[in-house]
C-alpha cells in the first residue's frame, strides 16, 4: 500500500484529532508555519517556499479518515497522504499511510500527537527551516 506506515496512539477523540489532520488551517499547529488556502487546495511551503507542495483533500470523512492527494513538488506529486482514525477506551489510534517519504513523517506524528493533546510543540517546518 504505502512506503511509510505510522501508528500512534493519541489521548483524544477522533472527533478532536480529525480537524487536525483535514483543514489547513490546523496544519499549522503541528505541520509547518507556511500555509495557504488557494483554490480549495493547501499549499506548503518549505525553506522559504524553494518548495511548495500543493494538496488537495480526496477524502473528508470525519472523524474517520482524510486522504490528501499532492498535485506539485518533485518528490511529493501524485502522492496520497492518508490519515486514518480508530476510537479506543483510551482516544485514538491514528494510522498514516505516506507513498514514498522519509522519516521526518515520525516526527510529524508526534508533533500531531501533542496538539490534539492539549500542548504546543509548534509546527515542524518554519518558513526558512525546521524547529529542531
Amino acid at each position: 500500500m504505502a512506503d511509510i506506515q505510522h501508528a500512534i496512539q493519541i489521548a483524544s477523540t477522533p472527533e478532536t484529532v480529525y480537524p487536525l489532520i483535514a483543514t489547513a488551517g490546523a496544519f499549522g499547529q503541528w505541520w509547518a508555519t507556511d500555509i495557504a488556502e488557494i483554490e480549495g487546495a493547501v499549499e506548503l511551503g518549505f525553506f522559504d517556499r524553494a518548495t511548495v507542495y500543493r494538496l488537495r483533500l480526496a477524502i473528508d470523512n470525519p472523524p474517520v479518515q482524510a486522504e490528501w492527494i499532492c498535485e506539485t513538488g518533485d518528490q511529493w506529486n501524485g502522492t496520497h497522504i492518508i490519515f486514518r482514525l480508530e476510537a479506543g477506551s483510551s482516544g485514538s489510534l491514528l494510522r498514516f499511510y505516506f507513498v514514498s517519504c522519509n522519516t521526518t513523517c515520525g516526527e510529524l506524528m508526534f508533533r500531531l500527537k501533542a496538539a490534539a493533546e492539549g500542548k504546543s510543540p509548534g509546527p515542524l517546518f518554519l518558513a526558512s527551516g525546521t524547529a529542531y
